[in-house]
């Protein structure tokens, strides 16, 4: 029932809405496939699909270094305070994205964020972080990675703790080193976390909204809107209800096609 209500009813009432040319009041016109041909020759949308997979190819990989070097120093043996840093580390999972976004964007301000005061302190100037577009996509970047970082380290974690220690005394009998060991034994022992990790943060990624509209409004202007800030501006700024749940489906199938892609690479590797 809940998946009926939550999931099922949404979608298919979107994809009917797709095929009109609803407003968000009165009637529905249907108006055919009219909306996924003006999507697919709008240039802006074209745009805004670029710069979600520039940001995508930003955030997957930070994420998964930042998550994956936060694990092993949380596994290891040689770490203390282990249990304390585990909470630190997993706070930003408990903090919402909008709360997330407003705590960046304070801290990057121009005119009265703290990277900047500090920058300015030291004898700096102040660096453009909300007017300069790829300044501004950086921060964002780092911030959806920081973001991401928490859940992704627990499932690390747990990895790490399932790989067998028979494997590493083995490999220390025979003169392997910690670099060995842990590209020989660790990395392959943690592929499918890992492959999961990735997946997650990449859909994840494609569909980002909250922490971006919450840090510069995808701004300057509209120089960093992704694909979501565009299915809102058409659909909630303009009422082009229909348009943007034609761009929502036509998003939905590009993630279900990298989806797909990933789970047969990860098939392919495995045979």
């Amino acid at each position: 029932m809940l998946l009926i209500t939550f999931f099922v009813w949404p979608a298919v009432t979107g994809l009917l809405y797709s095929f009109t040319s609803y407003t968000g009041i009165g009637t529905a016109p249907y108006v055919g496939l009219d909306n996924y041909q003006r999507l697919l020759q709008d240039d802006a949308f074209y745009a805004a699909l670029v710069r979600t997979l520039v940001f995508t190819a930003g955030v997957v990989p930070l994420t998964l270094f930042l998550s994956l070097s936060t694990a092993v120093l949380l596994v290891t043996n040689y770490s203390k305070g282990k249990s304390v840093a585990r909470v630190i580390f997993f706070l930003p999972w408990l903090i919402s994205p909008i709360i997330a976004g407003v705590i960046w964007r304070w801290m990057f301000g121009e005119n009265f964020g703290l990277v900047n005061y500090l920058i300015t302190s030291l004898g700096g100037s102040e660096v453009p972080w909300q007017s300069n577009a790829n300044l501004s996509m950086l921060v964002v970047i780092v911030a959806a990675a920081w973001g991401g970082t928490a859940f992704n380290m627990l499932l690390f974690v747990a990895a790490l703790k399932n790989v067998p220690t028979a494997y590493y005394e083995a490999a220390s009998l025979d003169g392997a080193g910690g670099w060995a060991k842990f590209r020989h034994i660790t990395l392959p022992a943690i592929a499918p976390t890992t492959f999961i990790v990735v997946l997650l943060s990449v859909l994840g990624s494609m569909k980002e909204y909250a922490l971006i509209q919450a840090i510069n409004g995808g701004g300057p202007g509209t120089a960093n809107n992704l694909v979501v800030q565009y299915i809102y501006t058409k659909g909630f700024q303009r009422a082009q209800i229909g348009y943007a749940s034609a761009a929502s489906f036509v998003l939905m199938l590009i993630l279900m096609v990298i989806a797909l892609i990933q789970l047969a690479l990860n098939r392919r590797k495995d045979s």
